[in-house]
């Protein structure tokens, strides 16, 4: 089911009015409620594979369940191994299969010899890299005793599927969500609107941004063999935009859904193209990932402790199974070791943490200084997206290819110009919006602020307005449903 359809706008009101109405005054009921509700959500695409949900569930609550019994370190190691095994064993099989026998029987091609495997026609379980990394967590943080096991099955389930996050994040610790379940939630109504506001955000960002940009970047990126250098730097660019809003606006209607049931989930955005270098960046982007893999990866690996070897090693691991994590496809290995080279000076010099404040903290404006940053490190990260999005290495190189010929300096000339300049004036209108709410969990929280009610309503209904005028109601799918 999907956020920008209409079976969700009429499945969450239902659900909504159920969760407080019936379970409202029972803790178990309001837990059932949401597992319930989660299943469905999740079956509506594809109901076979709501056995590999509850597969994976009941093998990470009995392994939780018997590491808090078990007191021998040799023990607890086997058992937490099972729970690596079997999710990432599912993991690598659905998601990564065809990826590796392709690859085998290439690389035998290359020695000279010819081997015949037959690859298998393999659905993709949508959320399963989110889900399986979630209860990886769970068991990792018993094994580390920093969480104590549950013994309430429903509570677990629910938190396995709570649907809101449950297709592609935020990536929520056991620390922080599961807790939440076990404390009865009331109804508060400023938590609600407040749900309902990032909602009308994500919604804009995904219908508004995204779609229209998918558009554009679409045409270019499916036949730039056809276009000039400028175009396809266009192309880069709408998909820049297209990627950010799609996944963001997907966190933000997750996270303020989450808060109509009373419940919080943690930033994954914190507006990743106002960064001055890129390790900033990888603080603000897919924020639940980069701290997944910091926590559960980098760390345990030594970190950036150790001589010059292990920082180099440890950056490019890191970055390479990021890039992996992203989908079976040399393209995105490819994007993770580009972002690497982007942040390992900065590690080995030492300024990966000068820039942990906001940018022109206290000021309405950047600095020439400031500024200049923030297009280099959007410059990168443009060029890295590419690799993100073509079809193949091939693809890839040819596109930059071109963008670094005598036609970059060409007029751009493609089909759909007239949605193009439509969509970069809503762009820069939402760029000036998200500066402006910068300093915020989402662009427009502190619209709150405004005493006028007649101000604020008035800019809740543009945005209405905006989406009704501007949206594209194909219902199409979140890009990151694919990962």
């Amino acid at each position: 089911m999907l956020f920008n359809s209409l079976d969700f706008a009429i499945f969450l009101p239902i659900v909504f009015a159920l969760y407080w109405l019936i379970g409202g005054k029972n803790l178990k009921s309001q837990n059932f409620l949401i597992v319930i509700a989660s299943y469905l959500f999740y079956g509506w695409w594809d109901w076979r594979f709501l056995s590999l949900i509850l597969f994976s569930t009941i093998v990470d609550y009995s392994i939780g369940v018997r590491l808090s019994k078990q007191e021998n370190i040799s023990g607890r190691k086997i058992l937490l191994w099972i729970s690596i095994l079997v999710n990432l064993g599912f993991l690598g099989f659905f998601k990564y299969y065809n990826f590796f026998l392709d690859n085998f029987i290439s690389a035998f091609s290359f020695f000279g010899k010819e081997i015949s495997v037959r690859s298998l026609n393999i659905i993709l379980p949508v959320g399963i890299s989110f889900y399986t990394f979630q209860t990886l967590s769970y068991t990792i943080d018993i094994y580390k005793r920093k969480l104590e096991p549950t013994k309430d099955f429903i509570s677990f389930t629910a938190f396995v599927s709570f649907f809101p996050q449950l297709v592609a994040g935020p990536i929520e610790r056991a620390t922080n969500l599961l807790p939440q379940f076990y404390k009865k939630r009331v109804f508060e109504y400023n938590k609600a609107v407040d749900g309902l506001r990032q909602i009308l955000w994500g919604l804009f960002k995904k219908i508004v941004i995204a779609d229209n940009s998918a558009q554009i970047a679409n045409e270019i990126f499916n036949n730039s063999e056809d276009y000039s250098g400028s175009t396809l730097v266009i192309g880069a660019l709408f998909f820049t935009f297209q990627i950010y809003c799609d996944f963001s606006g997907y966190s933000d209607i997750a996270i303020g859904t989450s808060r109509l049931f009373g419940f919080n989930l943690k930033q994954n955005f914190a507006f990743p193209y106002f960064s001055r270098d890129s390790a900033e960046f990888w603080r603000r982007w897919h924020i639940s990932l980069s701290t997944w893999f910091r926590d559960y990866l980098y760390i345990p690996l030594g970190g950036s402790f150790g001589g010059t070897w292990m920082k180099v090693r440890n950056t490019f691991v890191i970055f390479l199974i990021s890039g992996f994590w992203h989908g079976a496809n040399w393209t995105f290995i490819i994007w993770g070791a580009l972002n690497a080279l982007y942040f390992l000076p900065l590690l080995l010099l030492k300024k990966n943490r000068i820039n942990t404040n906001g940018v022109a903290e206290g000021r309405h404006l950047p600095t020439s200084k400031e500024l200049f940053q923030i297009a280099t490190t959007f410059s990168l990260t443009v060029f890295a997206w590419i690799f993100f999005r073509a079809e193949n290495i091939d693809h890839a190189t040819r596109y930059i290819g071109t963008i670094f010929s005598k036609s970059l300096f060409t007029y751009p000339n493609f089909e759909q110009t007239e949605l193009a300049w439509e969509t970069s004036f809503l762009i820069l209108m939402f760029m000036i919006t998200e500066w402006i709410g910068r300093s915020r969990e989402y662009a427009i929280e502190n619209i709150i602020s405004v005493k006028s009610n007649v101000l604020r309503y008035s800019f809740y209904l543009a945005i209405v307005i905006v989406i009704m005028i501007m949206g594209n109601y194909k219902e199409n799918e979140f890009i990151y449903f694919q990962f």
